[in-house]
């Protein structure tokens, strides 16, 4: 599938530079001067014939690499100053040419494929936040074991498939993290599988999409970790899978703008200006945890299931402190 160019870089706290992704043609090389010592940010891939200019500019510090040639990852030691790099949509035999890109301080790596070994990256001894998404011939991911100034951490896979993961020993050695985030990945191992993220003591933000993993797992998270952000997680949320017009008779339809967005967030304004809410009939209760299944929010025994579910849940983080205090 063709990537969508949203920016999926976490801003918060200050672990990127790097320009967002939907704007990295404002920096493509065919329409920046030979030469010029004022710039800092370049795009270029196999289609900009004009490429080699790029070592016309001394002060390099951000690259985006879209679809390039052998040639052009290889140069990429040649830019001494270079701190931020992000390559896109190539086949890659292996990461070598990353490994002599000695002050690289991020790095995203996204829809590429044909390398399976991570292990040149653990080379990168600045590296502060790493992006790894669509890596289609990995799964393990023991080469980060060496990034030990690493602060922010993100795997993904996409819409149509999910990133496999052998194992998650390799974050124990992340004594740096403070941001631990999963997209769309695979987790075949049994529970506890992210028993090594006890080791994480600088961690202050975590997100994890609540399908992903085992339920245990969130439990397991929760305790581990109660005062980071996004490790708390309710037991079961309220979705809605379509939406309704605000009927004109609803006293919501009579306030202003800024009043609905500040104090009813429950109601959405479209690009028409036009208000909508949550059609009742489309709302569910589903349950934390990845196949823990859902109940309709109108369904009788709605409120039942939930408290149910939410009593095992306590349970769960019961067991899950036992595993902990274990192993500390």
């Amino acid at each position: 599938m063709k990537h969508h160019f949203i920016d999926f870089l976490d801003r918060k706290g200050g672990y990127w530079k790097m320009v967002p992704n939907r704007d990295r043609y404002q920096y493509d090389i065919t329409n920046i001067q030979e030469g010029d010592r004022k710039v800092s940010i370049i795009k270029y891939g196999k289609e900009n014939k004009d490429w080699r200019k790029v070592f016309s500019f001394p002060n390099i510090e951000e690259v985006t690499l879209h679809e390039p040639d052998s040639e052009q990852l290889e140069s990429l030691c040649k830019l001494q100053s270079l701190k931020r790099l992000r390559i896109s949509f190539v086949k890659l035999k292996d990461l070598n040419f990353l490994s002599s890109v000695k002050k690289l301080e991020e790095l995203v790596l996204e829809y590429t494929s044909g390398f399976s070994d991570l292990s040149p990256l653990s080379e990168l001894q600045k590296l502060r936040s790493l992006h790894l998404e669509n890596l289609r011939r990995v799964s393990d991911f023991s080469g980060l074991n060496g990034l030990k100034k690493l602060k922010y951490l993100y795997i993904d896979g996409t819409l149509d498939w999910s990133q496999p993961i052998d194992d998650f020993e390799f974050l124990a050695e992340l004594q740096d993290l403070e941001v631990l985030a999963f997209g769309r990945i695979l987790n075949k191992l049994p529970f506890p599988s992210l028993l090594p993220i006890v080791k994480l003591r600088k961690l202050k933000r975590i997100k994890i999409p609540s399908n992903i993993l085992d339920v245990r797992e969130f439990a397991f998270i929760e305790v581990c970790f109660p005062k980071v952000e996004g490790a708390i997680r309710s037991p079961f949320s309220k979705i809605a899978y379509s939406d309704i017009f605000l009927p004109k008779t609803d006293f919501r339809a009579s306030l202003s703008d800024d009043d609905i967005r500040k104090y009813h967030p429950e109601v959405q304004i479209d690009y028409k200006g036009k208000r909508k809410i949550a059609d009742p009939n489309s709302e569910w209760f589903e349950f934390l945890g990845k196949s823990a299944g859902r109940v309709k929010c109108n369904n009788p025994s709605s409120v039942e299931k939930c408290n149910e579910y939410a009593a095992k849940y306590e349970s769960l983080k019961k067991e899950a402190l036992a595993i902990i205090q274990k192993a500390r």
